[in-house]
């Protein structure tokens, strides 16, 4: 039980439990057991400065009795007119007294604020950039000012704190070139329980090639070694958060609008809306030539409805034709005063409101003399948007040098606000943020500056920069697409001072500006680091080691190294990095929370050596991670090319194989804990998990107690990847573990694909296999794969894919020769191909084309032509159960599919692949597709291609039950009742279905052709993979109880391995196998043992003199060699049981082994000879099933919607809004609410009320106002709607005199709406004291519709005022907790 200080409180920093009191006066205890001792007492005196009560001044407290003075004191400052006593019975007490009263600091003494330790003494070591501080023992320093120094060294109990106010007013600067902090010292800016409130920056300055290179840590830097403290804690400000509002490019729903021209003669005329800024007409009169384009101008008025924004610019010349009637109309509906008195080439401007009178006008004229009118006429009015936003409309004309011209703005002005999910209060003007990309381009991500905003609510911000791009701040079509929002400001600072270009020898071919910043390192054996809300700038060098944060080899940093107070970075912002966020290196049980990582170089949030365990990343953000020069992986094409030191002669690095794998997360060992956090765009991966088959770089030699490849995965909860190219999620592959040699040439570390991921039980392959767990992940705008899995077993659920190039891919390491066993699940999932986030072009997005369900512009992952696909199989086995598909839809230019195959595949796919309980929404056109020659699918004659096949277990995918479904021209799996779908190119049969593993030796480029007895007019051609190896493989899918011969172009192998794959018990097929006429055999049989390679059970054939002999024997072990035709017949059946997953039986992989001797050198086929002899009629051994009726009950995943907030319940909402013509066919308006339909067929109002507080929903009142009725509609929006309700309101007809526009404001919009002459509106509002972002109105004009609308409603919040029975269920706060408890 920790002590307590006569308040009752624990103080900041605890005693010991160790029985080691001995400290110097810096120390912070920090470990239960410190790895490494303080340094020992210099003499008696030391040894009595660093005694009992010295330790409990390094607490930064007061003993019990500076306590009670300092009650009695304020005792006393309240009772100023009593009797002050002087009856003070201890000397000590007037000492106390007066060191409390001493204190220079402006507020009440804290206990837990370092700044107010009694011992220290203000510090102000000038500005000297040639002293080199050394703070040692009896040096305690609160440092109050600007300062530069050369370095500084904090060793032997040295302590060193930032000072700082009350109100923060302080504002302090320390430059050096580094700061070392050793053997006792400390340095601390604030504490956990005392934050610092001030600004405080560490600069770190010099120049690569100047000065002398610390040991260990280089220059520029902070490093912390054995013995040191470093606590750095600054104000807490939210980390991060999402967009729940869109925010637009230009900041206005419809985007800005410029224009600019010259000569443009007679009026320009922009008619804009009131309500959106958008431009609804554009047109020119030419009332200077023609009177009936004037008149034309006065009709275009009058049809005008009243609160349109209307602009208006001369060019060259109007009045000459101008009626008197159109001067007239533009007088009464505009407001103009200087309309009347317009002469020849007089520049005019005029903004003006129909209807809106003269106040409502803003016009200005320029008289034209000497071709010129000597500046711009200018007109500007301001107006807000009924989502609040402010903009203004500006019309200009001008005469300059003899041209005339005329131009028009609108744009969103003082700043553009924000709408975020979580309260930013702690985000202050003038703090930079950054808002991510949710395009396929991570350039789109944006920095903004804050502006003061007192409208804001504490959900709100507002922004001084104009956005460029689009950033979703919607849950689209059921995926969370919002973008992330983080904080780059922080009011400690630590940050390298740069010059302004690259130098020395700093990689400047590839950059063009300095990345020589900060680092900071922390070693081994330190006594206390804990860093809290720093932001760090400008840090990072293209050096190995030279990280922004970096923990070198520090082992165990938790309670498990002795660490009472575990090791924690949380609240960062890392910005402007050149090298890494934060590194990992060779330490275990660290937690990095809430950090933002942006704009870095090089893996950002990076785990080094492939030991590195138990670490937690929570809630973290990284975006705009670029290519780097470190390592092969960090590196680009150019990079990769153009660095070759490392590598063995003249060896050409392949980028594709050897670099460009940078992520976002670069997770090198399986057992660390990733929840809750984004990767927001990487020019690679978002997050990659890799597999070191020994421990790398300074970790070389160590031996783990498990490969990590054979390690369970940590947890994996709630993580969000988007705006990668290569994928969201990567887990595959490994590193290089040696040196470059002639045998292996590449570089060492770069990448390799030796290692696969294959977890069991405490990382023993002879224990029961873990599945890995990736649980929800939601993966948008990656321009390859959403998610790139291999391995087993793995399982994906609760997760989400859309807008990917591929959605998910399954490489199973489960089929022959890999792992055996493993298999690969996803569940619960949704995938949607082309969404309602079209994307805006820019930001280095480079493919626009049309696609979607509704064929509009959108941005492309890939170029147009490119296969979309949601699930892609690769091998197997795979299991994909309880998903949803939507929005697959092919176009002229690309096949669309919801499943699809790895394209120019030349492994196997096993028959083993299963997919049940699946979904297809209406907007799905291909199911499956199996492939087409063309661009990108090339001659689709591999293989894989070809063997391409999958079981649909309850026909959810074809309708048939228990149905097998392959590439519609494979032969080997048909049979007369199948069934074509030649839109997927796909054939459907019933049936039993197995492989055969054909292995044959010294045989290069051979091809194996395999033909089935009954269709020996479609034989299928196998290539074979790595045909230049020493073996060739082949590995058809085939029918089961079938006969098969096979094949060869060249002389056929004189030694072939056959593996049974997939057979059960009794399972058979008959095979011939072409070989010359004079060939003899030695066939042996036996169970290859994978793990060690041995064979047991060993059986020799026998042969047999006929095939009808072979027939009757076919459970013997016998063959039959038909010398008139070449053909080697035998049997293939399965002895033993297969188990799970195993493609091989329980007792081993059952083998024949064919030896054959012969001297003939002639080609080795058959086909001509074994047929019409050995044809049988096509049958099927198991009927096609019927036809399903109906939709698949239960099918598709039971969730509707797939948030980063998963504890949030939310509310799907959908409107159906027909056009005039939709109506006379009689479409209804339709809301859905959770899918119930609430239609309205007749002209009038539906108004549903929904209760905000009630999960699942309830519906508190449904109300229909007929066309006769909707005067009444005002006074019930006003009087009748109760606290704490979503409104939902969907118009059907056309209503002209709609009068409802003042009660709607209440339920959410900025200023009343113009509701006049609609052709459709829809509105969702709140009914409280709280305004929501997600309250909305749509309108259409006149006959229009507004099709179809979805909005997620969060319900249950605690701004709407609901009053909870329980607490909300946090999962990930849940894992957080079980993570800290595991250490």
């Amino acid at each position: 039980m920790h002590a307590t200080n006569s308040r009752g409180h624990s103080p900041a920093f605890l005693q010991p439990q160790n029985g080691n009191s001995h400290h110097s006066s810096g120390y912070v205890p920090g470990k239960v057991v410190p790895l490494r001792p303080p340094p020992p007492p210099k003499s008696q005196a030391s040894a009595k400065f660093t005694s009992i009560r010295q330790e409990a001044q390094a607490s930064f407290g007061f003993s019990s009795e500076e306590q009670q003075v300092e009650r009695e004191r304020r005792k006393q400052k309240r009772h100023k007119n009593t009797f002050i006593c002087f009856a003070i019975t201890s000397f000590s007490f007037f000492v106390a007294l007066a060191v409390i009263l001493g204190i220079s600091s402006k507020y009440a003494p804290d206990e837990n604020c370092p700044d107010q330790n009694p011992r220290l003494r203000n510090w102000d070591p000038g500005q000297d950039s040639a002293k080199q501080v050394v703070i040692k023992e009896g040096d305690m320093f609160r440092l109050t000012s600007d300062a530069t120094v050369n370095s500084i060294v904090i060793q032997d109990g040295g302590l060193l704190v930032f000072g700082d106010d009350k109100d923060g007013s302080r504002n302090i600067t320390l430059r050096t070139h580094y700061i070392l902090i050793k053997d006792g010292g400390a340095l601390h800016i604030g504490a956990e329980k005392c934050r610092y409130k001030s600004k405080a920056t560490i600069a770190l300055y010099g120049k690569s090639d100047e000065g002398e290179s610390m040991p260990t840590f280089g220059k520029k830097f902070i490093g912390v070694e054995a013995g040191g403290t470093l606590e750095l804690h600054g104000t807490q400000k939210a980390s991060w958060t999402l967009l729940v509002r869109t925010l637009n490019s230009s900041g206005l729903t419809f985007g800005s609008y410029a224009f600019k021209k010259d000569f443009s003669r007679g009026l320009n005329v922009r008619v804009i809306d009131q309500d959106t800024a958008k431009i609804l007409e554009i047109e020119r009169f030419d009332t200077h030539e023609f009177q009936n384009e004037s008149r034309r101008l006065q009709k275009f008025l009058r049809d005008q409805d009243p609160g349109r924004i209307v602009a208006i610019a001369v060019g060259d010349s109007a009045v000459k034709s101008l009626l008197q009637g159109t001067i007239q109309m533009i007088q009464d509906r505009l407001g103009s005063k200087l309309i009347q008195g317009l002469g020849y080439r007089q520049a005019w401007a005029l903004v003006g409101v129909i209807d809106g009178g003269s106040t409502s006008c803003n016009e200005s004229v320029r008289n034209y003399e000497n071709h010129s009118s000597g500046g711009k006429a200018l007109a500007q009015r301001e107006f807000y948007t009924v989502d609040g936003q402010k903009f203004s409309v500006t019309a200009y004309s001008e005469w300059k040098e003899g041209i005339s011209f005329s131009g028009f703005w609108v744009e969103a002005i003082d700043g553009v606000k924000l709408h975020l999910l979580d309260d930013v209060s702690s985000w202050e003007p003038g703090d930079q943020i950054v808002v991510a990309s949710t395009d396929y381009s991570m350039y789109q991500a944006e920095e903004f500056t804050l502006l003061p905003c007192p409208e804001c609510s504490r959900f709100q911000v507002k922004v001084k920069e104009t956005p460029q791009f689009l950033h979703m701040g919607e849950i689209i079509d059921g995926v969370d697409m919002r973008a992330e929002v983080g904080i780059l400001t922080q009011n400690i600072v630590i940050r390298g001072e740069m010059e302004d270009s690259c130098y020395a020898e700093n990689q400047c071919q590839f950059f063009d500006y300095d990345t020589f910043g900060g680092h900071v390192m922390i070693k081994k054996n330190f006594t206390s680091v804990h860093l809290s809300h720093v932001e760090l700038k400008h840090m990072g060098q293209q050096h190995l080691g030279r990280y922004p944060v970096h923990f070198h080899l520090c082992g165990d940093v938790d309670y498990k190294g002795g660490y009472r107070h575990a090791t924690f970075v949380d609240g960062l912002s890392i910005h402007h990095s050149f090298s890494r966020c934060i590194t990992v290196h060779g330490t275990n049980g660290l937690l990095i929370k809430d950090t933002v990582g942006f704009d870095t170089l090089g893996h950002c949030f990076f785990l080094e050596d492939g030991i590195e365990q138990r670490n937690t990343l929570f809630h973290n953000l990284g975006l705009l991670t670029k290519p780097g020069t470190l390592l092969p992986t960090d590196r680009n094409n150019s990079m990769c090319i153009t660095m070759r030191e490392k590598v063995f002669g003249n060896y050409i690095p392949v980028p594709a194989t050897d670099c460009m794998a940078v992520s976002t997360f670069w997770i090198a060992h399986p057992n660390n804990n990733l929840i809750n956090n984004a990767a927001a765009g990487s020019q690679d991966a978002g997050i990659w998990y890799l597999f070191h088959k020994e421990p790398t770089g300074e970790s070389s030699g160590l031996q783990l107690l498990a490969k990590p490849e054979l390690t369970p995965l940590g947890i994996f909860y709630n993580n969000r990847v988007h705006s990668s190219f290569k994928a969201g999620l990567f887990i595959d592959k490994g590193v290089k573990t040696t040196n470059a040699s002639a045998a292996d040439p590449r570089e060492y570390l770069c990448l390799d694909n030796s290692a696969r991921f294959r977890p069991h039980q405490d990382g023993d392959p002879e224990k029961p296999r873990v599945a890995a767990l990736i649980d929800r992940l939601i993966a948008f705008k990656n321009n390859d794969n959403g998610a790139w899995v291999r391995g087993g077993d793995i399982v994906v659920q609760n997760s989400a894919f859309a807008d990917n190039g591929i959605g998910l891919t399954f490489a199973s390491d489960g089929s022959f020769p890999s792992d055996e066993g493993s298999s690969q699940e996803v569940s619960e999932s949704l995938f949607v191909g082309e969404s309602r986030n079209y994307g805006f072009q820019g930001g280095q997005n480079k493919y626009v084309g049309t696609g979607g369900i509704d064929l509009k512009p959108r941005t492309l992952p890939r170029n147009r032509t490119f296969p979309i696909r949601g699930f892609q199989i690769y091998d197997g086995p795979i299991h994909l159960t309880r998903c949803t598909f939507q929005k697959y839809v092919p176009t002229l230019d690309r096949y669309t599919s919801a499943i699809g195959f790895l394209m120019k595949n030349s492994w196997q796919i096993t028959p083993r692949n299963n997919i049940s309980f699946v979904k297809f929404g209406p907007h799905v056109s291909l199911n499956v597709f199996f492939g087409k020659p063309g661009p990108w699918f090339e001659d689709c004659e591999l293989d894989g291609d070809k063997n391409s096949i999958f079981h649909d277990i309850d026909g959810s995918v074809t309708g048939y039950k228990d149905a097998y479904v392959g590439r519609m021209d494979n032969y080997l799996i048909r049979h007369p009742s199948c069934i074509n779908v030649t839109k997927w190119n796909a054939v459907v049969c019933s049936g039993s279905y197995a492989q055969v593993y054909v292995q044959t030796w010294s045989t290069p480029n051979l091809t194996m052709t395999i033909t089935r007895d009954e269709y020996p007019d479609y034989p299928m051609v196998l290539r074979g993979i790595n045909q230049k190896a020493a073996f060739s493989q082949y590995q058809p899918v085939i029918m089961l109880e079938k006969g098969y011969t096979i094949h060869w172009n060249g002389p056929a192998p004189k030694i072939a391995f056959l593996y049974l794959i997939n057979f059960n018990k009794n399972d058979w097929i008959r095979v011939g196998l072409c070989y010359p006429s004079n060939t003899s055999f030695q066939v042996t049989f036996g169970f290859l043992q994978r793990h060690n390679g041995s064979l047991s059970k060993m059986e020799e054939y026998e042969p047999v003199h006929s095939l009808e002999e072979l027939q009757k024997k076919q459970s013997e072990r016998k063959f039959y060699f038909d010398s008139s035709t070449g053909l080697l017949f035998l049997y293939l059946k399965a002895k033993s049981h297969r188990d799970g997953h195993s493609y091989c039986s329980s007792q081993g992989c059952e083998r024949v082994k064919i030896q054959a001797a012969t001297d003939s050198k002639d080609i080795s086929n058959c086909m001509a000879k074994a047929y019409p002899r050995y044809y049988r009629k096509p049958s099927a051994l198991k009927s096609m099933p019927s036809m399903l009726k109906g939709l698949c009950q239960g099918c598709g995943t039971r969730q509707v919607v797939f948030t980063s907030d998963p504890h949030i319940s939310y509310l799907p909402v959908q409107f159906r809004s027909p056009s005039q013509a939709e109506i006379q066919r009689g479409d209804a308006s339709v809301i859905s609410i959770n899918g119930t339909d609430f239609p309205l067929r007749s002209v009038g109002v539906l108004l549903l009320i929904v209760d905000a507080c009630s999960v699942p929903f309830r519906l508190t009142e449904k109300k229909i106002f007929s066309f006769t009725d909707v005067s009444r509609m005002e006074e019930y929006l006003k009087t009748s709607i109760p606290p704490r309700s979503v409104v939902l309101l969907s118009t059907r007809g056309q209503i002209k005199q709609f009068n409802i526009s003042d009660s709607l404001v209440p339920l959410g919009l900025a200023k009343p709406a113009n509701l006049y002459n609609k052709g459709s509106t829809i509105f969702l509002g709140f009914s409280g004291n709280f305004k929501p972002s997600w309250t909305k109105l749509y309108t259409s004009p006149a006959r229009q519709g507004l099709g179809l609308l979805e909005q997620f409603i969060p319900l249950q919040l605690d701004e709407y005022g609901c009053h909870r029975a329980d607490t909300i269920r946090r999962r990930d706060l849940e894992l957080l907790k079980q993570t800290s408890k595991a250490h």
